[in-house]
């Protein structure tokens, strides 16, 4: 495994990394704290007043979590 792109994320990060895949954000407001989080790990970044996800959280988020993994087994 690579520690790279191991992040332990909760559910809504989750969420939150797949509504940001989207060209534009859908039309549900985005929960602050959460994308602040992801910016902080540097999944996600503002450009244009909007979050939009970083290369490293595309690959993360195309990687998936181990721990949905493991409750899908």
């Amino acid at each position: 495994m690579n520690p790279e792109f191991d992040y332990d994320l909760t559910p809504d990060q989750w969420e939150m990394l797949k509504a940001l895949r989207a060209p534009a954000p859908r039309a549900r407001a985005l929960n602050r704290f959460v994308v602040e989080n992801l910016i902080a790990l540097g999944l996600a970044e503002t450009t244009d007043s909007r979050a939009v996800l970083t290369p490293k959280g595309r690959s993360v988020l195309l990687r998936g979590s181990p721990r949905l993994l493991d409750l899908a087994t």
